[in-house]
Order: C-alpha cells, then structure tokens, then sequence
C-alpha cells in the first residue's frame, strides 16, 4: 500500500472543505447516485488523482465544464487476459480507456504459460508506466494441467516474491478444481501463501459440496457461471460471480435475469477474451452495460455492477464511487442507458494527454515457437477405424465443447473428416522446443469446407491449434506459424490466404491495435468464403486446447475426457 504524506492528505481536507481551491473543478454535472439511483445536480472537486467534494458548487482556476451530462464511475474489468487482446498492455489501454474502463485485473497467465516469471515481470512492469490502473493477479496453474506441454511450470515458491508489488492484488482464477479437492501439494501450498489476499475462482458446473469444499480453500469469485442457477447458488454461497461476456465466451443473456438491485452487491461484469475488433464493433465494459440494460437489468444494478460491486470484491476500497476520498476515475456519458460514453478522467487526468506522455516498455517473447521440424501432411493422419470415434462438438458462444462420438469416413486404414456433417480434423502441435507431441482429433460446429486455420494462441499452454479438412494445408499453416513467430493463419490449396502475425510470445502483436483490427476483419472474411459460420473462429479454435473446462477438449497429448482429466487418444 502506497503511503500517502500528511501534508497531502491536508490538502485534500482543505479542498474538499472549501478552505482552498480545488485542483481542478469538474463543474455542471448529473452525478448518478450509486445508492438511490437518482441523478443528482453537481460539481466535482478533485485534489491531484483523488476526488474530494461532491454535491455541492465549487470553484477554482482550473476548470472542466460538465455541460450537464451524467457522469458515473470509471468501469472496473473484474477479470481478463490482456494478451488475448492480442496487443501490448500499452495498446490495450489505448484501445479501452475511451470506452470507460479505468481499472482492469489481469491474470497474466498466457504469456506466462510461454515464458514463466518473466512474463509476470514484465505485466508488472508495465502496469506501473500505464494511464489506467492495470492490477495483477499472479497466475495460479501454470501449467492448468499435467495433460499437456507448458513453456513454463510455477510453483508458490515463484509467486511469492512478487506478492508485495503494489499493482498485486492476490492469486489469479484457481483452475485446478481436481487439485483443490484432493488436496493436491502444490495447490495447497499457494492457497496457504495467498490465504490472505484474494484469490480468484475458475469453477465450471460446479455445485454442491464440490463448491462448498472449493471456496472453503479460501477463493471468492468465479467467472465461468453460465446459468442463471449456478450463478446463484455461487452467491448464496458468498462468491462474487463475474458476469463475462467476451468475444467467445458470452454468459450476459443467461445471466443478466439474476442482476438486480438486491442483488448487484454479488456480480460483477468482466470479458475475460475480448480483441480489438469484437471491441470496435460493439464496445468493452460499456457494451455489457448497455446490454443489460436493454435486457431489462435497472441501470442502478448495472452501474454497481460496472464499479462499485468490482471494487469491493476485490479490495479496491479507494474506488467504486463518486465521493470524497476516492479515486478520481470518472466517465462522462451523453445517455444513462445507451452508456454513451463521450469523456473519461483516470485518476483526475483527460485520458488523450496522459497517454501520449507515458513510455512503454518492449515486450519479451519473441521467437518463442519452435518446431523439432517442419511438418508434412502425413504427420496429421488419423489411423484406425471411423467407427465410434470421439468428436468436440462446438457450442456457439461457450467455451464448453459436447462429447460427440460419431462415425467417420476411413480410407487405407485412416478416419477423415466429413465436410458433409460439418465434421473438421483438429491437431495440436508443440510449440515450446521441449518435445514434437501432436495430439490428433476431430470437431464438429465450424462450417470449413476448405483449407486449413491455425493459432499459436492455444488456452492455456498456447501449443499450435489447426483445425482442417486438408492435411497438406494443416501442416503448410503450421509451419507458416513458425515461420512468423506465431499468430493466425489461414490456408487453402497450399497458399496462404491470410495472416496475423502475433510475435510477442506467440500471443500479441506489436503493432497498433487499429492494424490488428483490420487484419482480423481480414481473416474474418477469408475464413467465411471458406465455408466458416463462426463469428469468431480463431478465438472458439483457441479455446479448443482447454483441458480444464468440460467436456471433451484436445491437447499435445492427445483428446483429453475433461470429466476424468484422461487422455482417452
């Protein structure tokens, strides 16, 4: 905790009490009363980052006019992973400080599933040189299982150095449920060296005494509800329940009947994996603001939602509100209701200025994918029968996959995809230089007709993830992977027909997020005259390689049954 000097804390008291002049006087505005719901007549005055009067007229030299539009707290991303932004924390926070979003806790655990402590280093770093207040959750599974080859393992004893830093605020989305119930050494030794500070909570489906036992391990909150019924059994249960609706993962419509005023002290909102277009296109904290709204949630439950119920259930007990004493985050909106964000202050600053004087860093990671070779298309044949062959079904807009078994087209001894029943082959190659494991599969939900599409982005070891219906194309996108440093391809007949270069541990581009914008509505496009139906393949492809979310999924290792945690082929 950052002290704070005597004499400053008498100028906030002398500023706020109308003994002195405030530093700046953010003057006519409708200050949305976070306890009644009214909209209250106002100015707000504020002492460097800090706001130290409201309901009442203030004056001063420096002044900010209002011009009468509503003014609320600065939106809190309760949980998320910057680099699945697929852009620096630096262009990140340019991206999502217009849309409101002041403070955001980030895990940082995909990057550090490539590279270990430096990454947790290196999102520390950054943090302390950003305009928005980026917090950290140190990474609690890396690797999320023993089914699959992570770049890096951390132990407690590699988290705890770091706990102190003061952009920490505790231990990142607990994955490992298996772990946690059977008492596993290692869970148990981070859950005892955080057992003070938060800790995250990662709990698919989970319910009952399973849950009880789980949050008597000392975890909090949980983002992977996805009905209504578990969400409120998890807050009955005294969790905070972090409504997420990303750019795959989108749980605000099964959700958003249970956030009301009663309520809204337990849930929160967070994206988790939103990128740069699916923000352009429909916004960040803001848009899910809007959509509840419009879902019939009142803007009183919504708001607290957004701010003070997130700064709460994670300790940011100098935010949350628009009160003497707090942080001077405040976002200025034309409609309550349509959350029309037209201005934001980050801790008493116009954000435009701030941050063309902040200096980013440069990022580690780079030529982070090897392969032991390059890849032909024999090395993504499937032997044996097509009978009884088990299967991923894709469910649009869950990160969950169904456990299909299906019988397959065989040719010379090899089961094959089936376009005809929108039936791909899916492989997951090693990426790390550790070993040459390729685990081999098949999905059913992409509409590929075509071609092949391959990620280095792979939840959460970030191996090579290619889902195809021509192994020739398959091997030539995953070399091209290589050959980039990572990213998303696309090919088809041979050739590439489009790409993202992601070189930043295989994850982030280093280039504007505007570039990064255009070149997905580029893949976009090329992926649909492939015959793709999903709005976003690349992230649904991502999330394919997940071993700790049900029911079937796909690793390095092979098809892993997520109910058993087995490798099953």
């Amino acid at each position: 905790m950052a002290s704070i000097s005597p004499d400053l804390i008498a100028r906030r008291i002398r500023q706020g009490s109308g003994q002195e002049a405030p530093d700046l006087v953010v003057r006519d505005v409708r200050l949305f009363d976070l306890v009644t719901g009214a909209l209250i007549d106002t100015d707000i005055a504020i002492c460097g980052d800090t706001i130290v009067g409201t309901l009442d007229r203030y004056d001063g030299p420096n002044v900010l006019d209002g011009r009468g539009r509503i003014v609320v707290p600065g939106f809190i991303d309760t949980h998320l992973h910057v680099e699945s932004s697929l852009v620096t924390p630096f262009e990140f926070e340019r991206c999502v400080l217009p849309h409101g979003v002041t403070t955001a806790i980030c895990d940082p655990h995909e990057m550090a599933n490539v590279l270990g402590v430096p990454a947790l280093r290196y999102f520390l770093d950054a943090a302390t040189r950003m305009v928005m207040d980026l917090r950290v959750n140190l990474s609690s599974c890396v690797p999320s299982s023993t089914v699959e080859t992570s770049g890096a393992v951390l132990m407690a004893d590699d988290l705890t150095p770091l706990m102190n830093h003061p952009k920490v605020i505790g231990l990142a989305e607990f994955m490992n449920m298996p772990g946690v119930l059977s008492g596993a050494p290692d869970c148990m030794d981070k859950l005892a060296a955080f057992a003070d500070r938060h800790i995250d909570g990662h709990a698919p489906l989970m319910h009952g005494k399973p849950l009880n036992g789980y949050l008597s391990g000392g975890i909090s909150t949980d983002h992977e509800a996805t009905r209504a019924d578990e969400a409120l059994e998890k807050i009955r249960k005294g969790m905070t329940v972090l409504i997420r609706e990303g750019s795959v993962c989108k749980d605000l419509a099964a959700l958003a009947p249970l956030l009301t005023v009663e309520t809204s002290p337990f849930l929160a909102f967070c994206t988790d994996d939103r990128n740069p277009l699916e923000i352009a296109h429909e916004g960040h904290i803001d848009f899910l603001i809007r959509s509840a709204i419009a879902r019939g949630v009142p803007p009183l439950a919504a708001y607290r939602a957004a701010s003070l119920t997130a700064a709460r259930a994670f300790g940011l007990t100098d935010r949350g509100m628009l009160a003497p004493g707090k942080r001077a985050d405040i976002v200025f909106l034309d409609d309550l209701e349509r959350c029309t964000v037209s201005d934001v202050l980050a801790a008493g600053r116009p954000i435009g200025p701030a941050l063309d004087a902040r200096r980013p860093i440069p990022a580690p990671g780079r030529n982070s994918v090897i392969l032991d070779r390059p890849l032909t298309a024999d090395d993504f044949a499937v032997p044996g029968p097509g009978a009884g062959r088990p299967v991923m079904g894709i469910i649009p807009g869950q990160i969950i996959t169904e456990f299909l078994t299906e019988t397959l087209p065989e040719a010379e001894g090899h089961s094959l995809p089936d376009i005809t029943r929108d039936i791909a082959k899916v492989a997951v190659v090693a990426r790390h230089g550790l070993n040459g494991n390729i685990g081999r599969g098949f999905v059913r939900g992409f509409g590929l007709r075509s071609g092949a599409l391959a990620s280095s982005v792979g939840h959460d070891a970030h191996n090579i993830c290619v889902v195809g219906v021509a192994d020739a194309d398959m091997a030539a996108a995953v070399n091209r992977l290589a050959e980039i440093g990572g990213g998303f391809v696309i090919v088809e007949n041979g050739t590439v027909r489009a790409e993202l270069k992601l070189p930043i541990a295989g994850l982030m581009s280093d280039a504007p997020f505007e570039t990064v914008r255009a070149d997905l509505e580029t893949l976009r496009a090329a992926t649909r005259k492939m015959g793709v139906t999903l709005e976003e393949p690349f992230l649904q492809l991502a999330f394919l390689p997940l071993p700790v979310v049900p029911h079937l999924k796909i690793t390095d290792h092979g098809l892993v049954d997520v109910s058993r945690m087995e490798v099953i082929g």
